[in-house]
């Protein structure tokens, strides 16, 4: 096939980078266009970018000029890794401008008709986009990754769901420096620290996973019935958010069902091959000691969630310990699963 041309807003942030890394070499899509804010704007991007990756900028988009993060863009389809102070307009003057955009941005997420996904999840959610260009009378449209901690606990959520179904869920996170963005938070912060407290975070997990595992009535989505509970803490890992969760379930089960249930896993990403999705879309490792960050999430080049320490719970009923890597699979890597998801089901042409 011919490549698409697409656009990255937000190209010079970490998230922005992780995109521009995974594009590279992209069987289906290839870099037109890289936008960022003021201070970019007509730079090379290989000035413009403070590169945090160990791998080095790309040399097919280094000596590419910066544009304002503005319509027209030379592009089938728009990425945005933008911060959430500015994405919400931007997002929609593309959208509004006719552009289909894959966001890794929150600002949209709760908009009754813009698809919230996680492509293995809930991929029948993307008829939403048909109501959105109906209401703008294009073929604009926003569609939105997950909070990185929501993908990953979804993920490992929804085939317990649809197998027995889910009542209530505690979750904790500790979650990676790199979610923070850069610079994040200060050294003298976090070294010999933990901090309990990350803005807006457990809100998002509490409410998110429900519209993802809801279920698609036509122009809205009714969200699931299950009870949330999170909290959230920011420790000195630099990948790899950590995710410990019970859960009760409805229909009651066994050890081993619960177990063959995550391993079963699979979804539409899988059954279209699409290029990003992993084989693999849950990881179960069963020592006692795993998963970790520093080993386990690079796991399916970083797509994958890997669950560890299943075993049951003496106040609900199962519980375990969950790793994804929050900048691939909980950011970059899912905003492009989803939007080769669009394209193989023909949103993109």
């Amino acid at each position: 096939m011919q490549k698409l041309p697409v656009a990255i807003l937000g190209a010079t942030g970490l998230v922005g980078q992780r995109l521009v890394q995974l594009l590279a070499a992209h069987p289906w899509f290839e870099i037109s266009a890289l936008a960022a804010s003021d201070n970019s704007v007509g730079k090379q991007y290989g000035d413009a970018a403070k590169w945090k990756l160990p791998s080095e900028i790309p040399d097919a988009v280094r000596g590419m000029i910066v544009k304002p993060c503005e319509p027209p863009l030379d592009a089938a389809l728009v990425f945005s890794a933008l911060p959430s102070d500015v994405a919400g307009d931007i997002e929609e003057n593309f959208a509004n401008a006719g552009y289909l955009v894959s966001s890794n941005a929150s600002n949209h997420r709760n908009d009754p008709d813009v698809p919230l996904v996680i492509a293995e999840v809930n991929s029948d959610h993307l008829d939403l986009v048909r109501v959105q260009r109906a209401r703008r009378k294009s073929a604009g449209a926003i569609v939105c990754n997950a909070n990185c901690s929501t993908i990953h606990l979804a993920l490992v959520l929804k085939p317990l769901a649809d197998a027995f179904g889910l009542t209530r869920v505690a979750v904790t996170t500790l979650q990676a420096l790199s979610g923070a963005g850069y610079p994040g938070v200060a050294a003298l912060d976090i070294l010999d620290n933990v901090i309990p407290f990350i803005g807006g975070e457990e809100k998002k997990l509490e409410s998110e996973p429900l519209k993802i595992l809801g279920t698609l009535h036509g122009d809205h989505i009714a969200p699931a019935a299950i009870r949330i509970s999170a909290a959230c803490n920011r420790v000195a890992t630099w990948d790899g958010h950590l995710e410990t969760a019970s859960v009760e379930l409805a229909q009651k089960s066994s050890l081993d069902q619960v177990r063959r249930a995550m391993l079963q896993f699979t979804g539409e990403p899988q059954a279209l091959n699409l290029p990003t999705a992993p084989a693999h879309p849950i990881v179960v490792r069963d020592e006692p000691d795993r998963p970790q960050p520093r080993l386990d999430r690079d796991v399916e080049k970083g797509m994958a969630s890997v669950v560890g320490r299943l075993r049951a719970c003496p106040v609900l009923d199962y519980k375990f310990v969950l790793l994804g890597h929050n900048t691939i699979r909980g950011a970059a890597g899912g905003t492009l699963l989803n939007a080769e998801l669009l394209v193989a089901k023909k949103f993109i042409e």
